[in-house]
Parts: structure tokens; sequence; C-alpha cells
């Protein structure tokens, strides 16, 4: 019960927010002093509504927070047991965070889909702008899940051996929220902005996936798109790895 209960939970969160951007951004599409220009911006408000349903289906792909039970290892020496493991710390924990980032995304993902498909027009997700550029957002969904583990696991590698709390570590992570386009398409900030946003790590969280599907991302840079999401993810990577060699020598493991 109380794991169906967070799926609901979760699904309606998504559901009833999804709406509620709608409904803001139609008003700012319609209503705008300078509404020409809106609508002339780089998204078309058939392009602005998919982004946003898009946005909360896909939403577990971006971390939102440390891995509690790691957190809870370190915090309580449990960390100790993890290292007798004849496996790879790092590795481990990869894909324990990846598989627990997995499970979410289908929870809320299908539910919030299903509620996206059914509005009316104007309202609800329309088709992907390709059937090429599709099946190349599946492949950039999953670069953009071993991105977000990989930046999660350096994060969390980070809080080893820190004593003060998780409060700087979630606002990192918010950090990496907003410049992934959670908070609002990274196509809508000042256009002076856009090369460095598209560069920058976090777009691979959510934004490249979906210009992709809403066609803003052409097929034929797809490639630079993805590329750019592989760099990034394989920069966290040994990152993630040094951090936690580095945090490990200096752990201490209290107990009996």
């Amino acid at each position: 019960m109380q794991y169906r209960t967070a799926l609901i939970s979760n699904a309606s969160v998504g559901i009833f927010w999804g709406i509620i951007e709608v409904i803001v951004y139609g008003v700012f599409y319609r209503y705008a002093s300078d509404a020409s220009a809106i609508n002339a911006a780089a998204l078309t408000w058939r392009q602005m509504v998919s982004y946003i349903w898009l946005m909360q289906i896909m939403l577990a792909l971006a971390p939102h927070n440390i891995d509690g039970d790691l957190i809870a290892k370190i915090d309580n020496g449990d960390i100790g047991i993890e290292l007798c493991r004849p496996m790879d710390f790092y590795s481990h924990w990869y894909v324990k965070i990846a598989a627990g980032r997995i499970a979410p995304l289908i929870w809320r993902g299908i539910p919030v889909l299903a509620v996206a498909l059914i509005l009316p027009s104007g309202y609800g997700i329309a088709g992907p702008a390709s059937s090429i550029g599709f099946a190349l957002m599946l492949v950039s969904s999953v670069l953009s899940l071993c991105l977000g583990t990989a930046y999660a696991m350096m994060v969390s590698a980070v809080r080893m051996n820190v004593t003060w709390g998780n409060g700087p570590m979630q606002i990192i992570l918010l950090v990496g929220l907003v410049f992934s386009g959670a908070h609002l398409p990274l196509q809508l900030w000042p256009d002076k902005l856009q090369t460095l946003l598209l560069y920058q790590p976090f777009a691979g969280y959510l934004d490249i996936p979906i210009r992709l599907y809403i066609g803003t991302m052409l097929p034929s840079e797809a490639a630079f798109g993805m590329g750019l999401q592989l760099f990034w993810g394989v920069a966290f990577v040994f990152a993630g790895r040094a951090l936690v060699a580095a945090r490990l020598r200096k752990t201490v493991v209290q107990g009996g």
C-alpha cells in the first residue's frame, strides 16, 4: 500500500503540475504585451506544450537528491560493509542509483503520458517531429540517465566525510535542475546565453532529448548533442571515481 500510494501521488503531482504549467505558459503566449515576440520565439505553442509534458515524464532522469541509502551507510558507519564486498564500490553504487531512477521514471511517466495523450489539442502532447527524431530521443534519454547518475555519484562522493548535513549538496543538485530546463525551457532564455546553455553539462539531463523530440534539434545535429551528453557523462565518471577514491582513503569507520 505504501508503494502504491507513492506511485499514485508521484504521478498525480506530475499530471497536476503539467496542467498548471500549460495554463500559465498559455497566458503568456496569448496575452503578453509582446505576444508577437513570444509566438516567434524558439518554441512554438505546440512545441512548448510537448516540452512541458515531456519534462514531467522524464523528470526522474535528472537527479533531485542524494541517494538516501548510501548517505545512511556513510553516516552510520555501514560504509565499511560496502568496502568488504568483492566488487567495485563506484560501479556497484552507480548501477544502484541508476536503477533507483528508472523505477520512478516508469511509475510517473506512464500515467502522465496517458493523460497528456487524451487531453484536447493544444493542451496535450503532440507527436514527435519525425520518427528519426523520436528514435534519437530514446537514445539520448539513455545518455541522460547515464549523465545524471554520474553527476549524482560525484555529488555523493563530495558528501562523504562531511558532517554538516545535506543542505549544500541539495543546492548543488538544484542548480543542475535549473540549468536542465526543468523550470524554464532553455530555449526561452536570452539569446546571448543560448550557446553557453547548450554546452553546459546539465542541458543533457532533459533539454537535449526533448529538443530531438519536438524538432528544435534536427537529426543531423543529434550527434553533436549526444556527443555533449557523452562527454560530460564521462567527465563526471572520472571526477566521481577520483573523489570516491580520495574520500575512501580518509574514511574512518567506528563501531564494533
